[in-house]
């Protein structure tokens, strides 16, 4: 492993002082709410319902991880910059950890049976293994697995 990954396996194991009780909002552009949420629905996601509506869908991830599915005039509403298209550039890539290979396997899987698509082949990196999907409108959401016992030793 170089320097950069020891970093980054150190961040991960240690809590960070200051940080805790945080919670993250990601907000997506969407161009069907409905259809995106039955797409997510069928990767076991649920939503909570206090924070939908017509214009907005709150996709559980964590207790503390969150992802805001606003349709596009809404998302464009907390913003002056253009809306670009996820299926045509990147703005971010999502990184969802998983508990084991299979599982990343079996999120991949679902996404795509759900409608959604690879982009990429499976990383295998020894200590950490990766594949990702685009959901319906374009956006990178990367599943990964780290071997408990690499972050360890870092």
């Amino acid at each position: 492993m170089n320097s950069r990954s020891n970093i980054r396996l150190r961040i991960l194991s240690e809590p960070i002082p200051g940080m805790t009780n945080k919670m993250i909002f990601v907000n997506i552009a969407v161009k069907d709410l409905p259809k995106s949420r039955a797409f997510f629905g069928a990767l076991g996601y649920s939503f909570n319902e206090q924070f939908c509506d017509e214009t907005a869908a709150c996709l559980v991830i964590s207790e503390s991880i969150f992802a805001m599915l606003l349709t596009e005039p809404k998302f464009q509403s907390f913003t002056s910059k253009p809306l670009v298209d996820a299926k045509q550039s990147t703005e971010v890539l999502i990184a969802l950890s998983c508990e084991s290979r299979e599982e990343v396997d079996a999120q991949v899987a679902k996404a795509v049976a759900a409608g959604g698509a690879t982009y990429n082949d499976p990383q295998d990196h020894g200590f950490m293994y990766s594949h990702g999907f685009q959901d319906l409108d374009g956006h990178i959401w990367e599943v990964f697995w780290m071997d408990p016992s690499a972050i360890a030793q870092a």
